[in-house]
């Protein structure tokens, strides 16, 4: 008798284990969170602008500079417009670097028109807002800035937590957060730019390896665990 109790305690047991595992790989699968990068090749990206090389190598996406060329960006096929980005990088402290979103590219010029003034962005140029990734002694990661536009919106000349939170030759954490007319960021859980700015509502998210001008030798900047959540 006891055998038989024993016996179908342990069944309940492993069957209210069973059923919480699949109730949290469902909680998994349903929370609104989308992998960018499948960890195994480059399917829904593409590239725009310059002629760096990107691959991926051990589940991350690697940009690595050529000389000679303009700023190069591997963007998503996809527009996204409210939305919570989170990703890990990591950058030689050579180069310069950074995640645009909110971005644009056309085939044909386009005139834009800001207070003040008017620009034309020319065929085939990225631009749009981006996250820097600044291994310099400046160490702006995570100011934003708009790129092929107007330039710096949000440094970090006055956020030093931000500024000191950057990690030299190791792994560093972006969070991202755009609503409405509001993107915020944060470096490795430290609040640093927070801009209110209504110019581009949607667009794409790439991936920069900036130029590098005649140097030969190859810089790196590693992409991994890129997952987005669009926001209603």
């Amino acid at each position: 008798m006891r055998k038989h109790f024993f016996r179908a305690g342990l069944a309940i047991i492993v069957c209210l284990a069973t059923n919480l595992a699949s109730a949290h790989a469902a909680d998994s699968a349903d929370d609104g969170w989308i992998n960018l990068c499948n960890g195994k090749n480059l399917d829904g990206w593409v590239q725009r602008g310059g002629k760096a090389t990107y691959r991926v190598d051990s589940g991350d996406i690697v940009g690595a500079s050529v000389p000679n060329t303009s700023n190069s960006f591997l963007c998503t096929r996809r527009n996204f417009a409210d939305f919570i980005l989170e990703l890990d990088f990591k950058v030689d402290p050579r180069l310069n670097s950074g995640v645009q979103i909110r971005s644009e590219c056309f085939d044909h010029a386009k005139q834009l028109e800001l207070p003040g003034k008017k620009i034309t962005i020319p065929a085939g140029r990225v631009h749009g807002y981006q996250v820097e990734i600044d291994p310099s002694a400046r160490a702006w990661t995570a100011g934003i800035y708009d790129e092929g536009r107007r330039g710096w919106l949000v440094d970090l000349t006055h956020n030093e937590p931000a500024r000191k939170a950057f990690k030299q030759n190791d792994w560093n954490h972006f969070r991202i957060e755009c609503r409405g007319p509001s993107i915020k960021t944060w470096l490795n859980g430290v609040p640093a730019a927070d801009l209110t700015d209504a110019l581009t509502p949607a667009g794409f998210i790439g991936l920069q390896v900036h130029g590098v001008g005649k140097r030969t030798e190859p810089l790196e900047v590693r992409f991994r665990n890129l997952r987005l959540k669009e926001l209603k």
